[in-house]
């Protein structure tokens, strides 16, 4: 018998609280609240076979009828895109959709570290030593997110924004910096859902995961970590190198749930006071890309 516990997510806009629409919502919560579906699960998310299969598909031109359904379906804003949606040839195309550059404005001031995605944020303004805990309490630790680099983030700050296939799938810099490392983690392609999460499955230390250190003049060294999930074709990280600026776009997830997370030395940023009360209430806040993540904290 499957738990329909809703998931319900904090609007900052308007501070009101709404039940998340999720695609597929009946397949999720069978293949991992069901207890006769463990063999699924392993064939499904343990491998990226299905996902890469779904990746073909969701590219042809054979995926474009589903384009106007999901939008229907999420309530998708089409008056946000750069292109028509007649343009898109795949779903893909339509899922890794660009905006008008007027839809996101952001704050320019560099003392301000903005959102570099649409999504679901959690902040830990000072992790347990390495630890951390997403949504439904199982605590989860940076040693397994990132094992060659967690020593220098011991007792950081950690956000962590879910991607929904409601939203905007390309991801920017929150502040500007230098690229320093990138490097690519192999996994499984785990759903990153909550209902997922509530089965105690460390899909932020088990999944793919791509992650590029950058040495910022404000916020000193932050890890910037994009976490695959299911129906994930591919992570396209189109800036691995380099100076970078703020708000400069850095990639992009094809269809699928994603989660990004950023990291942080201990004592370099300070998070938005809205965000940090919801979180310790264990409520995600919907954000948007450019909006006042964190500020620098000075000595």
């Amino acid at each position: 018998m499957t738990d329909r516990n809703p998931i319900i997510v904090i609007d900052r806009e308007t501070g009101e609280s709404f039940e998340e629409k999720i695609l597929g919502e009946k397949w999720i919560r069978w293949a991992y609240q069901d207890s006769s579906t463990g063999f699924l699960e392993a064939l499904l998310f343990r491998s990226s076979w299905f996902s890469r299969l779904m990746g073909l598909y969701y590219d042809s031109p054979f995926s474009k009828g589903k384009i106007t359904p999901v939008i229907n379906e999420l309530g998708i804003d089409e008056a946000d895109f750069s292109e028509p949606k007649a343009s898109f040839p795949s779903f893909n195309a339509f899922f890794a959709r660009t905006l008008k550059p007027e839809a996101r404005p952001f704050n320019r001031d560099p003392d301000v570290l903005v959102s570099p995605a649409d999504g679901r944020v959690l902040v830990f303004p000072c992790l347990d030593a390495y630890s951390y805990a997403p949504v439904k309490g199982y605590p989860f630790t940076i040693q397994q997110l990132l094992p060659d680099h967690a020593k220098r983030f011991k007792n950081g700050a950690l956000a962590t924004i879910r991607l929904c296939p409601a939203d905007y799938h390309r991801y920017h810099f929150p502040c500007a910096g230098t690229i320093v490392e990138y490097g690519s983690i192999p996994g499984h392609l785990h759903s990153v859902n909550p209902i997922a999460l509530g089965r105690g499955l460390d899909v932020f230390g088990t999944n793919k995961r791509n992650y590029t250190l950058i040495d910022t003049s404000h916020f000193g060294p932050m890890c910037f970590i994009e976490v695959g999930a299911f129906g994930v074709g591919s992570i396209n990280n189109t800036r691995q190198s380099g100076p970078v600026e703020k708000m400069n776009e850095k990639g992009y997830f094809k269809f699928g749930g994603s989660t990004v997370v950023l990291l942080f030395e201990a004592g370099r940023v300070r998070f938005a006071e809205d965000l940090i009360r919801n979180s310790t209430s264990n409520r995600e806040t919907l954000i948007k890309v450019g909006q006042d993540l964190a500020t620098v904290i000075r000595d």
